[in-house]
């Protein structure tokens, strides 16, 4: 995570242990929210941020820790990092649909010059974006993008046929 989505983090997750120590120290119905709060964490922990990006010779697998999902290698066009300034430079501006600001954003990034964006990110630069033949574009943070690039670049050189 980069400085901001982690301090962002840090703020977030200390709002269900105030509202529980408050609860605890004055009126009782602070507990709800504490409560509420956390389920909302769970679900975007085990739904909405994924935990590995996979590389395979067929596919890019993005696994969460409820489910998992694959982009075949066919519908894969293009893959290439990008900042944070850059984004916004070629797409125009973007409205985040989904999770955002606990462990980073997550769900659909809507550009003004590209529509809705498939996005997992922890971070606002040292980006990828992945361009796919049918469906929507992907913006993901992997660990080690520039690495991740060059895997799939490999990957994808070696799965089109000779001649």
């Amino acid at each position: 995570m980069c400085t901001l989505i982690r301090s962002v983090t840090v703020a977030l997750l200390a709002l269900p242990v105030l509202s529980l120590v408050c609860s605890f120290l004055g009126p009782s119905f602070l507990l709800a929210p504490a409560i509420l709060l956390l389920a909302i964490y769970s679900w975007v922990w085990l739904l909405f941020r994924p935990t590995h990006f996979v590389v395979r010779q067929d596919a890019l697998e993005v696994i969460w820790p409820l489910k998992r999902r694959q982009i075949g290698r066919a519908n894969i066009s293009h893959v290439r990092t990008i900042n944070g300034r850059d984004l916004k430079r070629e797409f125009g501006w973007g409205v985040r649909v989904g999770a955002g600001g606990l462990w980073g954003g997550f769900g659909w990034l809507w550009t003004q010059r590209r529509g809705i964006v498939q996005m997992y990110i922890s971070r606002i630069n040292d980006l990828v974006w992945i361009e796919c033949t049918s469906g929507r574009p992907w913006l993901i943070s992997p660990e080690q993008p520039h690495l991740f690039v060059q895997a799939m670049s490999a990957a994808q050189t070696a799965s089109r046929p000779l001649g």
